[in-house]
């Protein structure tokens, strides 16, 4: 399989696994894990371009606040009581996550999601990063010693590492700042082979096929309603004919699709089995780099059985293509970039007396 044809489908594993293990509902430590999880980001709150709120009328004027934001006229406030995690999709095929030598040989991050959890509207939003993004990357040798810092393609963060925590821990570094230094306060990396193990974990999925996949699963015929298991779960959600255009954009269509049946399929299994989100966590450990303790999954568990999302709740970054030799590289659209950081972090202040 070509680098470029590796997708969110490992990313999709990863989400699901969290939302899953909060299906379950643990009640045991909250606290801890919520203080845990601030105590773990790097930063408070997003680096946005700052300017000062002035009235005419003194009397009116509302203190500045370091988290405020004035975007097309209006002030934004940060929303301190979001959680963030990035999920991490690795480009290696192995059964097991095995630490190697600091170089280049971590593995590249080939998909790349934020998974927001706001409990002040109790919502799932989740954030794609294009793993071509042209952005900053530290560059490390092979003792880990750093180099300097170059403009390269985000996916490639990760190899810098040791596979296994330094290479998540750059690859959230990265991340971080190329959303202007957003907090994130926790990370999952997954390998590919945990795919079919998630899907069948919960009973497999139902979907009706939006494209014609035939090439890579007999079963996967267009507007046919397939039960997804095991392999057919992977080419659905992975697969994509590159000679098709715009055939990634159909991709996206299925991932969300996918996404909406497999957390209807994980909150059932719950239902039934009140051991399923553990199952699933436990089943893929071995597959899987993360800090997500489990004092945070209990904190987190009782906030998401409620939350919503649905198929508009999956922002992409936009941006355009372009072939740099035999790379690809995907040039950001800022605009794009702080809109979404606007809508997804941020709540605007309508009274500012």
């Amino acid at each position: 399989m070509s680098r470029l044809g590796k997708t969110a489908l490992i990313i999709w594993a990863s989400v699901m696994t969290v939302i899953a293990v909060g299906l379950a509902g643990f009640e045991v430590i909250r606290g801890l894990g919520k203080s845990s999880l601030s105590s773990k980001s790097a930063t408070t709150n997003p680096q946005l371009a700052q300017t000062e709120y002035v009235t005419t009328d003194e009397s009116q004027t509302r203190a500045w606040q370091s988290d405020w934001v004035r975007y097309n006229g209006e002030v934004y406030d940060y929303n301190e009581d979001i959680t963030t995690f990035l999920i991490m999709g690795i480009d290696k095929d192995d059964e097991k996550v095995e630490e190697v030598s600091e170089g280049t040989d971590g593995g590249q991050a080939d998909s790349l999601f934020l998974l927001v959890l706001n409990p002040r509207n109790k919502s799932i939003r989740i954030i794609g990063i294009n793993r071509n993004s042209m952005t900053d990357v530290d560059i490390y040798d092979e003792y880990g010693r750093y180099q300097t810092t170059v403009v390269a393609q985000i996916a490639t963060q990760h190899g810098f590492g040791n596979g296994v925590e330094k290479s998540c821990e750059y690859q959230v570094k990265a991340v971080s700042n190329m959303f202007y230094q957003l907090p994130i306060h926790g990370y999952a990396a997954i390998n590919m082979s945990a795919i079919p193990i998630i899907n069948d974990q919960v009973g497999g999925v139902d979907v009706t096929v939006l494209e014609d996949l035939t090439k890579f699963d007999k079963s996967l015929v267009k507007g046919a309603n397939v039960h997804l298991e095991g392999k057919t779960a992977y080419h659905y959600v992975k697969s994509r004919d590159t000679s098709i255009y715009g055939s990634s954009d159909m991709r996206l269509e299925r991932q969300r699709q996918y996404l909406n049946g497999f957390i209807e399929a994980a909150r059932n299994e719950c239902k039934v089995n009140t051991n399923a989100a553990v199952d699933i966590f436990t089943s893929i450990m071995d597959k899987m780099v993360t800090n997500i303790t489990v004092d945070e999954v209990s904190y987190l568990a009782p906030l998401i059985t409620g939350y919503s999302f649905n198929p508009d709740d999956l922002r992409m970054i936009e941006g355009t293509n372009q072939k740099n030799g035999e790379f690809e590289e995907f040039i950001i659209d800022e605009d794009s970039l702080y809109q979404t950081i606007i809508d997804v972090f941020y709540e605007k202040i309508d009274n500012l007396d």
